[in-house]
């Protein structure tokens, strides 16, 4: 069954310095998956209910107007998940919203933690560099624009593959 995945797309030129300390920082996922925050898990989503699901997200974010997001500084899950992030500083709220509506429509998700809008920078590494991810990027900064999200695809390569942009506030 076909697994997709919804998020916000860090835009250019932060992705790709996101994306490149990812790597420098030895996760083996950061060329597969694009710098994001995420609206909807990896999901099984039953090809009958592909197309119920993209008019979901339209409908969805015609009622959202784009907002603005920081990036600041560095946070992590440990101890319960081996997880280091960016923090999304300003916009949480707008992230949430989004969230919750998306996960809303026909396609169903139970979620393993409470939702909590981040940019994973370090996963599943080991102790000593997921220390260097949350030292190395503390200082990290940007902003930007939320003007779209994106439906992903998960391929079985394990690379997360757009497969639609869907504007905000259309």
């Amino acid at each position: 069954m076909p697994v997709h995945g919804v998020a916000v797309t860090i835009p250019e030129p932060w992705g790709e310095q996101l994306q490149s300390a990812r790597a420098g920082f030895g996760d083996p996922m950061a060329d597969a998956i694009p710098p994001h925050v995420t609206l909807l898990p990896p999901t099984a989503v039953p090809p009958e209910h592909h197309a119920a699901f993209v008019a979901h997200l339209e409908d969805v974010c015609r009622a959202v107007q784009p907002f603005e997001v920081v990036l600041s500084g560095t946070g992590t899950f440990r101890p319960v998940s081996p997880v280091v992030f960016v923090q999304v500083s300003k916009g949480i709220g707008s992230c949430e919203q989004l969230e919750r509506a998306v996960r809303g429509g026909p396609v169903e998700r139970t979620l393993d933690f409470p939702y909590h809008p981040h940019v994973t920078i370090a996963h599943h590494l080991d102790d000593a560099s997921l220390d260097r991810a949350f030292e190395g990027l503390a200082g990290f900064r940007c902003s930007f624009t939320v003007a779209s999200i994106e439906l992903y695809h998960h391929d079985p390569d394990g690379v997360w593959r757009v497969i639609r942009s869907i504007p905000l506030g259309g």
